[in-house]
């Protein structure tokens, strides 16, 4: 199974959002992901800072925030 990182911080309520977008899929395609809170690297923090969440795939895409169920959707399965 393909593990994803979703990039944010503790106290960001975007993350809270793509979170559960994440959780919202239909029964039978759970998407693995582990959190990764930018705000323990000064280098995260400077890539990443002005567009978390970001949802990253093994294979260096990524998928910023603003993004909508479809979106994901199709982010997913590319």
């Amino acid at each position: 199974m393909t593990t994803y990182i979703l990039y944010g911080t503790s106290a960001c309520h975007l993350c809270e959002l793509a979170e559960d977008l994440l959780q919202a899929r239909p029964e039978g395609e759970r998407v693995a992901y582990e959190k990764c809170d930018i705000s323990e690297s000064d280098e995260l923090f400077a890539r990443y800072g002005l567009t978390i969440p970001v949802l990253a795939s093994p294979d260096g895409r990524e998928l910023c925030w603003p993004f909508t169920a479809s979106q994901l959707q199709q982010f997913l399965r590319s």
